[in-house]
């Protein structure tokens, strides 16, 4: 019998980390079995998603390109694919390095920092995050 391998699901934030806090447990009640890593732009964000139930942090751009290189799945607001987003905490190897990576990435939309996603309807940020771990139960069934 042939045994499916752990999804590994990288997670990034900022600032304090709650966005990141939130998907993290979300992914644990969702995938217990999931290998989470919280990668923060600052120790705040990372410490916060460490405390939520990820296995592993680090922290800062060259966490976020190692990591990224080595996730199933990446998650996290939508600025982490845009250079300087976050109110300066992605930087373009951060950015360049996300949107390379072959993982499937959820991307929050979250309509901040003067990133202004048009077509998404203004949700709650609990409304996003349910939607998100739908879409990381749906890819981790492939």
């Amino acid at each position: 019998m042939i045994q499916k391998m752990k999804k590994r699901v990288l997670v990034i934030d900022g600032q304090g980390g709650m966005l990141g806090r939130q998907m993290v447990e979300a992914t644990r009640r969702l995938l217990p079995e999931a290998e989470i890593t919280a990668v923060g732009t600052n120790s705040i964000a990372t410490s916060a998603m460490l405390k939520a139930g990820a296995d592993r942090g680090a922290t800062g751009e060259n966490s976020v390109i190692v990591c990224a290189s080595d996730a199933d799945i990446i998650v996290g607001p939508v600025g982490i694919v845009i250079a300087d987003s976050l109110l300066g905490e992605i930087t373009a190897a951060m950015a360049a390095a996300v949107g390379r990576s072959s993982a499937h990435k959820i991307l929050i939309p979250v309509n901040k920092c003067n990133n202004i996603i048009i077509g998404v309807n203004d949700k709650s940020t609990s409304d996003l995050i349910r939607e998100a771990i739908e879409k990381i139960k749906e890819i981790s069934q492939e």
